[in-house]
């Protein structure tokens, strides 16, 4: 497994930045490379990206969340990959840091890796993220629930 680490400071408060992130469905608007997330209940998501000319779906199952604090997921399907966002609080800004572990498949996907591909567009994604929410100033929604393990509480 590959591992990539990024983190960007975003102008708004923690509340907003966790809010926004848990919007799932809206992360086509600042992943470039995600076309569709559908939330399918508050624990599985459904993902189709495209990378490089070619589409893939996959599902996606959230381990833990726990409000203002973190998300962590791992695919179930498709491609494998793993994951945890943290927000850290610093005055009115937010420290976002997404975690990711990924199998690269194939001779294209291991050459990019290689390359840090994947991390700079995890770090582009990050800016994308940053510029959509301060520019919106507040979330487009929120879920205050918690997961942990097989536990949803809302």
């Amino acid at each position: 497994m590959d591992k990539v680490e990024k983190s960007i400071e975003v102008n708004v408060p923690i509340r907003t930045a966790y809010d926004q992130w848990t919007q799932f469905e809206s992360f086509p608007k600042f992943m470039e490379h995600v076309e569709v997330v559908k939330q399918l209940d508050d624990k599985h998501l459904l993902w189709r990206v495209k990378m490089g000319g070619k589409e893939e779906q996959y599902e996606a199952q959230i381990d833990e969340q726990v409000p203002d604090k973190k998300v962590s997921w791992h695919s179930v399907t498709g491609a494998v990959n793993a994951g945890t966002v943290t927000f850290k609080p610093d005055g009115d800004k937010t420290r976002v840091t997404l975690q990711m572990e990924y199998e690269p498949r194939g001779a294209v996907e291991n050459v990019g890796s290689d390359l840090g591909v994947v991390s700079k567009e995890v770090e582009n994604d990050l800016k994308r993220f940053k510029e959509f929410i301060e520019h919106r100033g507040t979330e487009t929604g929120a879920w205050r629930g918690e997961i942990r393990g097989s536990r949803v509480e809302h």
